[in-house]
């Protein structure tokens, strides 16, 4: 297994499967449209644009494949500069997270930590930037094919939702490189699917099927590998449609659930609810219901 797990992580000379060209055009630069966002310069590990029939979902493409989309500490920046971007854009109503057909994320690039010392990790806050995938406001879905392991798994697992290809495969495979999960691993997977799977995946490094991560409940729905992205820009489209504000609101709500206890989460559900009602979508939303007509929010 350790010797697969070597294999698998290693640059590969033929590049990752990408996905249809009619979705990603090359690169974009990072779009922006309020102070504070990207500087627009151009990635160089990720592909970006708005897609759906309204551009109003943002997607962002993992584009690292002679290494299988290992998470090195560029393309983490970059990640953050482009979320940051679709979290200020005002058209931006859902953020899709992918990679290519044969990799999600292979891991964490270990060339690159490899030689890290306690000293290094420990005054450097390593890893702490990528937590910036979970504190985007707006929802994000992972849609994973491939290989979603090790860092891949733990930044599949900071999206609200995933939607994986029936080829994908999960794993934290740490052990086998004499260290653990260092991204949110033990946590959020133990959240997800149990305490008993959890262990077993992290201290065997056994990785698990879409359809076996499906039934643990890690993972939302399966697709077919050519019809995961699709599928995953209409789920998006739907929850732009609603209210952006809202929307926020309740992924606040529902996040609470897996961070404080039953009563604290019911008194944060509580606050939001009633925080609703300042606002003109929850209006209008409620008198568009009476009069029998489509909503027309506003974001306010």
């Amino acid at each position: 297994m350790a010797a697969a797990l070597r294999a698998l992580l290693r640059p590969v000379a033929a590049a990752a499967t990408a996905l249809p060209r009619a979705h990603l055009p090359p690169p974009l630069r990072a779009p922006c449209g309020a102070r504070g966002c990207s500087d627009g310069a151009p990635f160089r590990y990720l592909l970006v644009q708005k897609t759906g029939a309204m551009k109003n979902v943002g997607l962002i493409q993992l584009n690292r494949p002679q290494a299988l989309n290992a998470l090195c500490e560029g393309l983490m920046a970059e990640l953050g500069r482009a979320l940051e971007a679709m979290e200020c854009d005002p058209n931006v109503g859902a953020i899709i997270l992918t990679g290519s057909q044969k990799a999600f994320a292979a891991g964490a690039d270990i060339k690159e930590m490899q030689k890290k010392t306690f000293q290094q990790c420990y005054r450097g806050g390593f890893l702490a930037g990528w937590d910036k995938v979970a504190t985007v406001r707006k929802p994000i879905i992972a849609a994973v094919n491939g290989y979603a392991l090790g860092g891949g798994c733990e930044l599949a697992m900071m999206c609200d939702i995933i939607y994986a290809g029936e080829k994908a495969q999960f794993g934290q495979p740490e052990i086998l490189l004499g260290t653990i999960p260092g991204a949110g691993g033990t946590q959020r997977l133990t959240r997800a699917v149990g305490k008993s799977l959890a262990m077993e995946m992290v201290l065997t490094g056994d990785q698990i099927s879409a359809q076996e991560a499906k039934e643990a409940g890690l993972v939302s729905k399966v697709y077919p590998v050519d019809k995961l992205l699709d599928a995953a820009i209409a789920c998006a489209e739907k929850i732009a449609r609603n209210s952006k504000l809202v929307a926020a609101m309740a992924k606040e709500s529902v996040n609470a659930a897996f961070e404080t206890t039953l009563t604290e989460g019911n008194r944060t559900e509580k606050r939001l609810f009633y925080a609703t009602f300042a606002t003109n979508d929850r209006e209008e939303g409620m008198t568009a219901f009476v009069e029998k007509r489509k909503a027309k929010f506003t974001d306010s």
